[in-house]
């Protein structure tokens, strides 16, 4: 596939804020789709949003936590906020990038938990074992034709104010990723649920995120729902994979990398937000999701991770 060059963008056309640390979008910013090349490679960092990465040529090699995976064209990988990566051995990789705000997934694209495909895309799939958050596949041809469609409509809004595109940027991106839903599901056979989530698995998703500091305990969320704690955690798992106070840990640790990355806050204060008051445990759970503790963590990416290359049009 041949793209135009001069699409590739430059630091100042993201819509995303590297006055601190690493990025994070501004205000008013919705969704974002740029084009990124990559000649030699680019070091670990991570970002506090929904980033999907596609590859449209070249060749190269992704690493996170969840292992490294030799990308090829039609490659994509869906990365939840907070998660690690980088790419290493680059042959001039050609990167098709979509990313968009935590809070856009909380708000606005809260629904799709309650979708088969998209609960699997961005909710579930990413956080079964052993992925760690990332979500990789590859689509078919035509899959993936109608996804870069969607990506250059999305790419072309870049310069529209969101204040009167709103409609148009949630529109296109709910069109990429029902695409992306439906190309997961053919892509990995078997591991995105054909089925709806039992509503009272939705409603302890809900009540989990609300109050992630809250000190839960199975019983009592059980209780909430009006449920035998046996069959909720049966319920639980065949919904997302996990029970529920895994993904509770899941939806702390996420938070938690945000708070490291973004505020002042020492990290003890990060833990007691979370859920997590003692310094120890905390270290330890956070450490289960990213392989760092949460010290290291913030030292190794909170400094480094908003600066990008001047020679060339990279991003995160």
């Amino acid at each position: 596939m041949i793209r135009d060059v001069g699409k590739y963008i430059s630091e100042e056309d993201i819509p995303v804020d590297v006055t601190r640390s690493p990025f994070h979008f501004s205000e008013g910013a919705v969704a974002y789709a740029g084009m990124h090349l990559h000649v030699d490679g680019y070091p670990a960092h991570t970002h506090s949003f929904v980033e999907i990465v596609f590859a449209i040529g070249g060749s190269g090699t992704h690493d996170c936590l969840a292992g490294r995976q030799d990308l090829a064209y039609r490659d994509v990988i869906l990365l939840r906020p907070g998660v690690w990566h980088s790419y290493q051995n680059c042959r001039r990789l050609e990167l098709y990038n979509c990313c968009f705000s935590s809070e856009l997934l909380h708000r606005e694209l809260a629904w799709t938990r309650e979708d088969p495909l998209l609960g699997f895309l961005l909710w579930n799939g990413p956080y079964t074992a052993p992925r760690r958050g990332a979500l990789g596949f590859r689509l078919e041809q035509a899959s993936f034709d109608k996804s870069v469609n969607y990506l250059d409509a999305l790419n072309t809004l870049r310069q529209c104010s969101p204040d009167s595109y709103r409609a148009d940027f949630l529109g296109l991106l709910s069109l990429l990723l029902g695409e992306l839903g439906r190309g997961a599901a053919a892509a990995l056979p078997g591991q995105a649920s054909a089925g709806r989530k039992h509503p009272a698995v939705t409603r302890a998703m809900r009540l989990l995120e609300e109050d992630i500091a809250r000190s839960w305990a199975l019983a009592e969320l059980a209780q909430e729902l009006h449920l035998a704690p046996a069959y909720l955690v049966r319920l639980f798992k065949d919904a997302t994979g996990l029970p529920p106070m895994a993904y509770l840990a899941q939806v702390r640790a996420e938070h938690a990398a945000v708070l490291l990355l973004h505020s002042d806050q020492p990290v003890m204060s990060i833990g007691r937000r979370v859920g997590w008051p003692d310094q120890n445990h905390f270290a330890r759970r956070f450490k289960a999701h990213y392989g760092l503790s949460a010290t290291s963590y913030r030292k190794r990416f909170a400094p480094g991770a908003a600066h990008l290359p001047e020679d060339a049009a990279r991003a995160s």
